[in-house]
C-alpha cells in the first residue's frame, strides 16, 4: 500500500489566459487574453467517462487556465469530484480560479499555500451561500508558476509582452485538495503523491471528526459520507471541513516528466506509481489521459472517471 504524504503538512495555515471550464458537459468558456505566441512549457490533456453502468449522471468537473492570471506561462489546473449532485463541483469549476488569481494579484509576495487554504476556505462558505441544497465535491489543484528564487519572492510573473529568462527564474509547483482526489508527481521514474486523501478510514482525520462531536460508522461520518474533508456538504460542515492539505515544491526540468490530477473514480483501481508508468512512454497529453481513462473503466471503476495530464517540459 502507498503511503499518504508527510501528516506535519496536513494544513496550512488556516482558520475554523486561455482558460477550458467543463462545468456543464457543452460549456466551455475562455477568460484570458494572455498571448499564446510564446510556447508554453506544458500541455495539458483530459479525458473522461459518465460510466453509465454505474453512474447515471456526470459529477465531475475540471478546469484548466494556460498563462494563469495573465502570466505567460503560469497555469492553473483542478479537477472537482462531486457528489449528492453536481452544484458544487460546478460553482467550483467556474470561480475558484477566479477567487485564487485575485489573490495571487493582489498579494503576490505571500505564500502561496496560504492563499491556497484562503481560497478554499472562502469558495467553501460562497457555496454555503451561493449553491442551493448539500451537494459537495472534492477539490484537487495545482498551480504551476515562475518566480525569482532570491527570498522566494513571487516577481517571477512576466507579462505577455515580456520573454521568459529560465536562467533567473524557478518553476514552482503548488498544489491543494480537500477528499480523495490526487495530484501525483512523475519524478526521476518514481510516483510522488502531492496530495493526503482525507477518508473517514485515515486515523487522523477519525481522531479530528470524533473530537469535534462526530462518529465514524462503517468508514463514513456519521455513516453517511466517505470523505472528511471537502467543499460544499453544508449539512456537516462543522465536522467536514474545506482546509486543504497544501504543498509546494521547485520542479526540475530534466527529472519531472508530467502531473497526474484524478478523482478516485481512477486511484481506486490503479496505485500511484502504475499509473505514471503505465502513461510514462506516452507524448500526447490527451492521449495520456484516455489512456488511464480507458484502464480504469476496463478494471470496472464504479465511479464516474475524470483524468487530467500535464506534460512538462
Amino acid at each position: 500500500m502507498e503511503e499518504q504524504p508527510d501528516p506535519k503538512l496536513l494544513e496550512a495555515k488556516s482558520s475554523s489566459s486561455t482558460a477550458c471550464t467543463h462545468a456543464d458537459r457543452d460549456k466551455r468558456s475562455s477568460s484570458s487574453s494572455a498571448s499564446t505566441k510564446y510556447k508554453l512549457t506544458y500541455s495539458v490533456g483530459v479525458a473522461e467517462n459518465v460510466n453509465t453502468r454505474y453512474r447515471p449522471t456526470m459529477e465531475d468537473v475540471h478546469t484548466y487556465v494556460e498563462n494563469f492570471v495573465e502570466r505567460l506561462d503560469w497555469g492553473y489546473f483542478a479537477v472537482f469530484d462531486g457528489h449528492a449532485g453536481k452544484e458544487a463541483a460546478k460553482w467550483c469549476g467556474q470561480h475558484l480560479h477566479t477567487l485564487l488569481g485575485d489573490k495571487l494579484i493582489r498579494e503576490e509576495n505571500r505564500d502561496v499555500r496560504e492563499l491556497l487554504n484562503e481560497t478554499f476556505i472562502k469558495a467553501d462558505s460562497e457555496i454555503a451561500k451561493n449553491v442551493r441544497g448539500s451537494s459537495g465535491c472534492t477539490a484537487a489543484v495545482a498551480v504551476i508558476r515562475w518566480e525569482l528564487p532570491q527570498d522566494g519572492e513571487a516577481e517571477g510573473g512576466v507579462k505577455d509582452e515580456q520573454r521568459l529568462s529560465l536562467d533567473k527564474h524557478r518553476r514552482m509547483l503548488y498544489t491543494a485538495n480537500v477528499g480523495d482526489s490526487r495530484i501525483v508527481l512523475f519524478r526521476s521514474g518514481k510516483a510522488v503523491r502531492l496530495t493526503y486523501d482525507h477518508k473517514a478510514s485515515d486515523k487522523l482525520e477519525i481522531k479530528r471528526i470524533e473530537e469535534n462531536g462526530g462518529l465514524i460508522m462503517k468508514n463514513r461520518v456519521n455513516g453517511m459520507l466517505a470523505v472528511t474533508r471537502s467543499l460544499g456538504d453544508q449539512f456537516f460542515k462543522d465536522l467536514v471541513i474545506g482546509n486543504p492539505y497544501t504543498t509546494s515544491l521547485e520542479l526540475d526540468m530534466e527529472t519531472d516528466k508530467f502531473i497526474i490530477i484524478a478523482c478516485d473514480g481512477l486511484w481506486d483501481v490503479i496505485s500511484d506509481q502504475k499509473a505514471c508508468e503505465l502513461i510514462q512512454g506516452i507524448e500526447d497529453a490527451n492521449v495520456a489521459a484516455k489512456t488511464l481513462v480507458d484502464y480504469a473503466m476496463e478494471k470496472q471503476t464504479t465511479d464516474n472517471v475524470t483524468v487530467m495530464v500535464i506534460k512538462l517540459g
